[in-house]
């Protein structure tokens, strides 16, 4: 087995595994850690195969989400929003390299994603900072759709990477006596990195 083989394989397990943690206690720093390895495996392994730039941005990509994962538990949401933001923005720039549909409808997806993320939080205080990040969100799952990198996966990945960031402004608002935010949030938001990097990889070979 090669080498970057084995590391897609781990960051699929440590990734995969961490949803563990909905149900079982694990210490801290251990649970920050195993939170940022599947992302960060991912990044190691897009760095491996990286022959272009676009390898190597969307390593950069998936090395802000993984900083991010680490942020958020380690800091606070705030603080690792910005990392995802970061990483939004360099998406975008990726895509937009590789676009092959009209533009329009990506702003068109990223003002809609801003609008719902506004609306969900109860501290109305927070909503300006959260529709600001999900406008960021929003234009990399827009730019995605319309790039090259659409057709294996990438939309979906973007997809489900915008309904875990909803269903965290929920849990703000609406939903937070549900427990079903809890239980979808991590499966769509790693699913969503995966998709993601195979996608452009895929495309990129």
């Amino acid at each position: 087995m090669k080498l970057r083989n084995a590391v897609l394989i781990a960051a699929l397990i440590a990734g995969g595994s961490f949803y563990l943690t909905h149900w079982f206690d694990v210490i801290e720093p251990w649970k920050t850690a195993w939170k940022g390895l599947g992302v960060g495996l991912l990044a190691v392994w897009a760095a491996m195969k990286a022959r272009s730039t676009d390898g190597w941005l969307l390593a950069a990509v998936l090395a802000l989400g993984a900083l991010g994962d680490v942020l958020l538990e380690a800091v606070s949401l705030t603080v690792g929003a910005v990392a995802f933001l970061a990483g939004h923005l360099v998406a975008v720039g990726l895509y937009l390299r590789n676009r092959e549909k009209p533009v329009w409808p990506a702003a068109l997806i990223a003002v809609v994603v801003a609008g719902i993320s506004y609306a969900l939080p109860a501290d109305r205080a927070a909503a300006p900072g959260i529709a600001l990040y999900a406008l960021g969100l929003g234009a990399m799952a827009g730019t995605g759709w319309a790039s090259r990198f659409s057709a294996n996966g990438v939309a979906l990945g973007a997809l489900l990477f915008v309904i875990s960031d909803l269903l965290i402004f929920a849990r703000l608002g609406p939903m937070a006596d549900s427990s079903l935010p809890g239980l979808l949030i991590w499966p769509t938001y790693f699913a969503g990195q995966v998709l993601i990097a195979r996608g452009v990889v895929r495309t990129s070979e």
